[in-house]
């Protein structure tokens, strides 16, 4: 009975460490900073793993900001992005653009692809200059994010270690028009019928999860951002591509069908490329039913970046 007693007092040392320490699935913090882009303030925000060498910017799409998009928070579901990326020790930044959740319009209260991409260019050195990182942070680009994302790294492929692209929409192969002379601010009011729409598969996602989507998105985004000068994505061209670039297609996203797909790929101008097709994926997959395999290989790839 007596030797029994340093293992006894050993198991009961264990059970009050684990009831006394957090959970390893307790969520990471989340933390807004503002960076400074030409004189105006951009949100940005934040969750990082423990002792993080390598960083990653999440950039939204069209309608909807950061937070409702990448930190999606459902009780007794998991659908963060933001959390899913920090449980592999990464260091995670979702930015809202001018306009965008608390990010406001500037004075001319338009936004371009241009001028987003040079605040995705000041921001990412703002990354950068943050901590001594192993590589260059990594860039996740979705839906009309995909595009600013892609004109950034064109123009400045050194700020970045990767690209990636999901729910890519655009045509290389058709040219957008200049903005006529009627084009004028129209601030639309945003809808919850618009918030839902991305969710498109029955099932991929429960109703307790839209419904949280939907009033989180009308909450930061109660007013549709104005866009102009479209026609600037005409300067997107793949063979100026030349950082490792992943493109991720949702398997039923009408927005990013196969053949715009392939078109960027096989236009790449770097080798070190893939596509991946997400099974049961539509133009949300990263916070529905195969989230899980997303952010499996989206990880799977940003390990294989040369360090």
């Amino acid at each position: 009975m007596i030797k029994l007693i340093p293992t006894l007092l050993f198991a009961i040392f264990i059970l009050a460490q684990s009831c006394s320490t957090p959970s390893g699935a307790a969520k990471a913090q989340l933390v807004r900073h503002t960076v400074v882009a030409d004189g105006h303030p951009i949100a940005l925000w934040e969750k990082s793993a423990r002792e993080a060498n390598e960083s990653i910017l999440l950039v939204h799409g069209r309608t909807w900001s950061a937070l409702p998009d990448f930190d999606l928070q459902v009780e007794g579901e998991d659908l963060s992005l933001m959390d899913g990326l920090v449980e592999h020790g990464y260091t995670v930044y979702a930015v809202d653009l001018r306009g965008y959740g608390e990010t406001p319009r500037d004075q001319t209260e338009w936004l371009t692809p241009s001028r987003a991409a040079e605040d995705l260019a000041i921001v990412l050195e703002w990354i950068s200059n943050k901590q001594t990182w192993r590589i260059k942070p990594h860039l996740f680009g979705w839906s009309l994010g995909s595009t600013h994302s892609q004109l950034l790294a064109q123009r400045n492929p050194g700020l970045i270690s990767s690209l990636t692209l999901f729910g890519y929409w655009y045509d290389g192969d058709e040219t957008i028009p200049a903005d006529s002379e009627e084009h004028s601010l129209q601030k639309i009011v945003n809808t919850p019928e618009a918030a839902a729409s991305d969710f498109i598969v029955p099932g991929s996602i429960s109703q307790k999860a839209i419904d949280t989507y939907v009033k989180m998105a009308l909450e930061a985004d109660p007013i549709k951002v104005d866009w102009k000068n479209m026609d600037e994505y005409n300067e997107l061209d793949p063979s100026k591509v030349t950082v490792p670039t992943l493109i991720l297609q949702g398997e039923h996203d009408p927005i990013g069908p196969t053949e715009k797909q392939a078109k960027i790929y096989t236009k790449l101008g770097t080798s070190h490329k893939q596509w991946v097709t997400v099974p049961g994926g539509d133009h949300a997959a990263f916070m529905e039913t195969p989230r899980d395999y997303f952010i499996h290989e989206l990880v799977s790839f940003l390990k294989g970046i040369p360090k």
